[in-house]
């Protein structure tokens, strides 16, 4: 598999402990480009805030790493690297708050994956929340909507099943390397996810899962997706770890209501008393993001228009006004030619304008 120049250096920073995302920016704002910051000095490596510690442990990855031979292993074992510098960096994720700088990758990502939910909650469930989990989730993927989740035990593993068997997309978040699955019992279930979607991880290839990779892990969950969905779990789960990413992302939060009388109802209960939306069915969040004009998977992919130049502007819209300006310094088309392609999406019903030369994707 070939890669641009910079997947190399990016993939050199996430093997070296202690160089994570905020760093890695810091390092970057410091050198100028990733290339750059890889061959960085001790001093301008102090000047980005690097301590000692990981000074000294980058200092040893530059002298004794072998990029390219990591490059190929990772190849050679069906593992794709993308970076935030690649146009199939997903755009949604982008946008986060200090968004994983390199993820690992098994399976394929597609633009139908823009529309995404994310589904959580506990690894216990009921026999409640297996059920609401398979109804709404089988609702939301045979709409096209991509469901997102971690693989763990309970409501994740139900809601990638029902995903699949709905012939829909899932995507799985794991907080191990990508050729780990945690916990084992699901691997076959890997197995169907690569096929019908894709595995995702910003740790390395072989890495352990560790308590401490999960939280972490949590935030890319839900900025994969344009909303995060709770049902059951406590008021300290993960999931509402990822909920509240979700929140601070500006992502829309849903929850299932349970028994007042139930722990594992607490958090999406207490959820929902904080303004979260109430789901009982798909259509109360295909309604609430306006994902009703979506019936089919197939539906999204013909979405996409065939014009290159409609297809690649409409990558840089989203529910999120975007203004014409932006849309055209972020292209690098002429002004002329993007004001024109607009006027065409919004003819054939891709977009529409909300304000003054600001535009949204209508679907």
């Amino acid at each position: 598999m070939e890669y641009p120049p910079h997947t190399r250096y990016y993939l050199g920073f996430n093997l070296v402990a202690g160089v994570g995302a905020v760093r890695l920016a810091r390092l970057l704002e410091q050198c100028g480009s990733v290339e750059a910051a890889w061959h960085a000095s001790p001093t301008a490596m102090a000047k980005a805030g690097l301590d000692a510690k990981t000074n000294a442990a980058l200092v040893q990855a530059q002298r004794n790493l072998d990029l390219d031979a990591k490059l190929e292993q990772f190849s050679k074992a069906g593992i794709e690297l993308i970076t935030l510098e690649d146009a199939t960096y997903p755009r949604l994720l982008a946008q986060i708050p200090n968004p994983p700088p390199l993820f690992y990758l098994r399976g394929t990502l597609s633009p139908v994956d823009e529309w995404a939910v994310a589904v959580v909650g506990t690894r216990s469930p009921t026999s409640y929340g297996k059920e609401a989990t398979r109804q709404i989730v089988r609702g939301l993927a045979r709409q096209g909507v991509t469901i997102v989740s971690g693989l763990a035990m309970g409501i994740d593993s139900v809601a990638h099943e029902a995903a699949l068997e709905a012939e829909g997309r899932t995507i799985a978040v794991l907080g191990s390397g990508v050729d780990v699955i945690y916990p084992e019992r699901n691997e076959q279930l890997a197995t169907e996810i690569i096929e019908n979607g894709a595995l995702i991880s910003e740790y390395a290839p072989e890495t352990r899962p560790n308590t401490f990779n999960f939280p972490p892990r949590n935030r890319i969950i839900s900025g994969l997706s344009l909303a995060t969905l709770v049902i059951e779990g406590g008021i300290k789960s993960g999931a509402l770890i990822t909920s509240n990413f979700a929140a601070d992302h500006g992502r829309d939060v849903f929850a299932v209501p349970g028994s007042i009388f139930s722990k594992i109802s607490e958090g999406p209960n207490n959820l929902i008393r904080n303004g979260a939306g109430l789901v009982t069915r798909a259509e109360d969040i295909l309604q609430a993001l306006n994902m009703l004009t979506v019936s089919t998977q197939q539906e999204v992919s013909l979405a996409m228009p065939d014009d290159p130049t409609e297809a690649k502007l409409l990558t840089y819209l989203s529910r999120e006004p975007q203004h014409a300006d932006l849309i055209c310094r972020a292209s690098g088309l002429a002004t002329s030619l993007v004001l024109s392609t607009l006027g065409m999406l919004e003819l054939k019903g891709y977009i529409r304008q909300v304000g003054n030369m600001e535009y949204v994707r209508s679907r």
